[in-house]
């Protein structure tokens, strides 16, 4: 059983893609991470010890992973952060989303994300293309939310009033993007949001594997990485 309260934030609030899986994947796949660590096991080798019963979720992180090269040596002060996602459309049908994300760190600390690698699993795809641009786009605006995008309060009132004092993600941003999508004959479900989610913690993850910096708050911005 579980309850909640609602908490009224004094601020207009609208939908965004993805609400509210993506902070929830964020959460779960940092959490996954820093066990994966704890206990001295890859991150990929220890999300697959609990797929055990889940063939389509294991089935996407392996082909993730080996379309991405998980393993193989990067150069220095570059690494390598995976995650993976689950959303829920009609009867129950579900997407799944991996990404494996790979990221540099300069020595003043400052992040670039090079290449991220997705994998869906959506059942049958009647258009190749648009699945493919819905991702894009959803690991653009998931990347863009957790680099950047941020709303802050000044005397009361919202400081960003448009895109020329709000910071989003623009073309030298975008890393290059490589998504793949299973062949399967089962009933088609959603590609317009589980992009979104994983992408984050994939990010942070990967920097973690860099320089040993666990990020626990968004965006990462102006955080020390070093």
């Amino acid at each position: 059983e579980m309850t909640h309260t609602g908490v009224e934030f004094g601020v207009p609030l609208g939908p965004w893609r993805s609400p509210p899986n993506s902070l929830n994947v964020f959460y779960t796949e940092s959490v996954m991470d820093e066990l994966a660590y704890l206990a001295e096991i890859d991150p990929l080798d220890y999300r697959l010890k609990f797929l055990g019963e889940s063939p389509k979720h294991r089935s996407v992180l392996e082909q993730v992973a080996k379309q991405a090269g998980w393993g193989r040596p990067l150069p220095e002060g570059h690494g390598r952060g995976i995650a993976i996602n689950d959303w829920f459309g009609l009867d129950d049908a579900t997407s799944v989303v991996a990404e494996v994300v790979e990221v540099s760190i300069s020595e003043r600390g400052k992040l670039k994300v090079h290449r991220v690698d997705c994998v869906i699993d959506c059942g049958l795809v009647i258009n190749p293309d648009s699945v493919r641009a819905q991702l894009e786009g959803s690991i653009i605006m998931g990347m863009s939310a957790a680099l950047f995008e941020q709303i802050t309060l000044e005397d009361g009132r919202v400081a960003q009033s448009n895109f020329d004092d709000y910071r989003i993600a623009r073309m030298r941003d975008t890393p290059e993007i490589h998504v793949s999508i299973v062949e399967s004959d089962a009933a088609p479900t959603g590609v317009g949001e589980p992009g979104t989610s994983p992408i984050v913690p994939a990010i942070t993850n990967a920097i973690f594997a860099v320089t040993g910096t666990r990020l626990r708050r968004l965006p990462i911005g102006r955080q020390k990485l070093i």
